[in-house]
């Protein structure tokens, strides 16, 4: 059992090494797209060394961090043997979820609700919204997914950030009380008893709903893909990085404007502001005509 322990605390500092500033070289950037995943939430705190980063006060996460935590049915605590056992070695059995290009209604990044078809998938979801009546309304399912190999993952949206991304507190919370609910239940036989759950905020690249989301998050810089018509026959698919300027519900519009990123400046400019008449452009879009946004992270 204890070299089942050791395993698990030394994936748990491979993966948060990134996370250290280096010796030999400037400081890293404290953001990262991709979620770091606490194998075991329920692991004794007495066993874990005190220096992980994602443990410490004093490290602050970027507000896109892709928070996430992550646990077993199948795990326990011995306390007798003062050892943590591990059934199924979370090393080599977790099933990495896909963190390809965001698609709207994908259970990830893009959010929306996605079964596969599981038996067990609706009994699960509703067990996922009862929980969450626990936390307010402010708290919102973002996306839900299951996957054959018995694997739960959910995204929650804080709707009072401006992010959009609740704390590892909040994240821990409920993913405590959805686990006990879910070990109630595979007791009984209603569903599978070793579920494996993963709980995050919605992601640094999240999709954005078109039109109920534009306008909470119009201070951010957005990768927009849509259709322009040159003639009435012919449909060319674009894209750029905009912010939004101005939106019309009535009339199912909305303009928007060049975000000052990297990407929208004249490569000569030698990192110079933007030109005036760059800032000044404007692209006025039906609803209808946006396939796509998602918040943009300039690299």
């Amino acid at each position: 059992m204890k070299s089942q322990t050791i395993r698990n605390l030394q994936t748990l500092l491979r993966r948060s090494s990134s996370l250290l500033p280096s010796s030999s070289s400037s400081p890293k950037p404290l953001f990262h797209y991709k979620p770091v995943n606490l194998i075991n939430l329920f692991l004794k705190p007495s066993i874990l060394p005190h220096k992980l980063p994602f443990l410490s006060p004093q490290l602050n996460f970027s507000p896109f961090y892709a928070q996430s935590l992550c646990c077993f049915s199948t795990s326990k605590y011995s306390e007798d043997s003062d050892e943590y056992e591990i059934e199924n070695d979370p090393t080599f059995e977790w099933e990495e979820e896909d963190d390809g290009e965001p698609e709207i209604g994908d259970g990830g990044a893009g959010g929306g609700i996605v079964l596969q078809n599981v038996a067990w998938g609706e009994k699960v979801l509703s067990i996922a919204r009862e929980v969450l009546l626990q936390f307010g309304d402010e708290i919102k399912l973002y996306a839900f997914k299951t996957t054959p190999r018995g694997y739960i993952y959910v995204r929650l949206d804080q709707l009072s950030h401006e992010h959009g991304c609740p704390s590892l507190e909040l994240l821990e919370s409920y993913s405590r009380e959805y686990k006990k609910v879910l070990d109630e239940q595979g007791s009984k036989g209603e569903i599978p008893d070793d579920l494996g759950l993963e709980v995050s905020s919605p992601g640094a690249n999240r999709i954005v709903s078109v039109p109920d989301d534009l306008q909470r998050f119009k201070d951010f810089p957005m990768q927009v893909t849509y259709v322009e018509s040159d003639t009435e026959a012919k449909f060319e698919t674009k894209c750029g990085i905009f912010l939004l300027d101005s939106l019309d519900a009535e009339s199912e519009h909305c303009d928007w404007k060049l975000a000052d990123v990297k990407a929208n400046r004249d490569p000569a400019s030698k990192g110079r502001p933007m030109s005036r008449k760059r800032k000044d452009w404007r692209l006025r879009l039906s609803f209808s005509m946006l396939k796509k946004a998602r918040l943009y992270i300039e690299h």
